[in-house]
């Protein structure tokens, strides 16, 4: 399994050990603190970093088996980086606003997907007949769907995996997935709740550093995964390959059971 190696100085670097103010504390959070200096709680990185890697087995394994991961992270300091991510990765992330629903009520979100595909085929298309103020309408429903759905827009099935950054901000998306048994990789601050979360990693959810240290190594991660899963076209020809050996085989076991029926026959017209 070839996962990124992270080392403990990457994460003081990075500020992950910087958690909030004593008073903003989560006492759920107690097990994963080291101690306080200056009235900010400070995370014990000796159980980040070996939390980490397991998280990090896990997006490789997911990935390695042509499984799906969701990002979700709506808060203004995380939503441009996860969106990145999973552009480059080809996985599915929403960064404005997590809509009720978008696990638990698939068939009325991918209506909603429908309708923005509908749109921007409407408005790429010339000569649809359509005045300004109708055009005008199109769009801003457009860009009104594209911002809550545009990282979902080609996910036809729940995710194999969510990954969230700051669990305060995304109860929602929690909600569903627990709901969906659908495991969970979460950054955990001193302030955050770690009820629900499979696969917990203690640290800073608001520092940028922090924030493009974590995408980065689970970017790395899904990336030599990709390297070894197989593709889906492989995938499709073994099974039809499987299936066509079968069907000779089966054929082969008929032709044998005439021609002995033949000999047989055969055999007794001499006699």
């Amino acid at each position: 399994m070839n996962i990124p190696n992270v080392t403990i100085q990457q994460l003081l670097e990075a500020g992950v050990h910087l958690g909030h103010k004593t008073l903003r504390w989560n006492p759920k959070m107690k097990k994963y603190i080291f101690g306080k200096r200056d009235s900010i709680h400070i995370i014990d990185l000796t159980q980040t970093l070996e939390l980490t890697k397991i998280a990090l087995e896990k997006v490789f394994e997911v990935v390695a088996n042509n499984g799906k991961i969701l990002f979700v992270s709506t808060k203004k300091q995380a939503s441009e980086a996860i969106a990145e991510v999973a552009k480059e990765t080809d996985q599915y992330f929403v960064n404005y606003r997590w809509l009720g629903g978008m696990l638990t009520n698939w068939g009325t979100i991918s209506n909603s997907i429908k309708k923005l595909k509908k749109l921007e085929i409407d408005l790429v298309t010339e000569n649809r007949g359509f005045t300004k103020k109708e055009l005008l309408k199109m769009s801003v429903k457009k860009d009104k769907l594209q911002r809550s759905l545009g990282g979902i827009a080609e996910m036809k099935k729940v995710p194999d995996l969510v990954f969230i950054i700051d669990t305060n901000y995304e109860s929602l998306a929690i909600q569903e997935s627990v709901k969906l048994g659908i495991p969970i990789i979460a950054i955990l601050d001193s302030n955050s709740n770690p009820d629900g979360i499979d696969f917990p990693i203690p640290g800073n959810d608001d520092a940028r550093r922090s924030i493009d240290l974590y995408c980065n190594l689970i970017k790395d991660t899904i990336n030599n995964a990709k390297k070894i899963a197989p593709s889906i076209e492989t995938k499709k020809t073994s099974e039809k390959n499987n299936t066509t050996e079968k069907l000779k085989t089966v054929a082969e076991i008929d032709r044998d059971k005439l021609e002995k029926k033949f000999s047989s026959k055969k055999e007794n017209k001499i006699n």
